[in-house]
């Protein structure tokens, strides 16, 4: 129990360290026009680098998996919102899980 209890102010340390310092360093509103763009975009770019993958893995198949990340992808771009993709996203990956199971029950995709 002592061992977790170590563990847990080394992780809850770094985590502050990691959010402080530059909030500690940076004093001065940044005006670098490019340095601002970039720093906007990173938690996109952190959130879609975690989720594309996971994305991929989130079914049987890698066909249904696709299936349903291209037509999230699709309907997201078309501006519609969050519940309404993932509910799409998640009945194309069933039809593409059910055509795979009952169309090409031999196959072993």
């Amino acid at each position: 129990m002592r061992d977790f209890w170590i563990y847990l102010a080394i992780l809850a340390g770094s985590t502050y360290l990691i959010r402080a310092i530059p909030f500690a360093a940076l004093q001065k509103k940044i005006k670098s026009r490019f340095v601002r763009s970039f720093l906007y975009y990173i938690p996109y770019a952190v959130l879609a680098a975690m989720t594309f993958p996971a994305a991929l893995y989130a079914t049987g198949h890698i066909f249904s998996a696709a299936a349903g990340l291209l037509t999230g992808g699709v309907f997201a771009f078309k501006g519609k919102g969050l519940t309404f993709v993932a509910v799409v996203s998640c009945v194309a990956a069933l039809i593409v899980e059910l055509l795979l199971k009952f169309v090409f029950p031999s196959v072993n995709f």
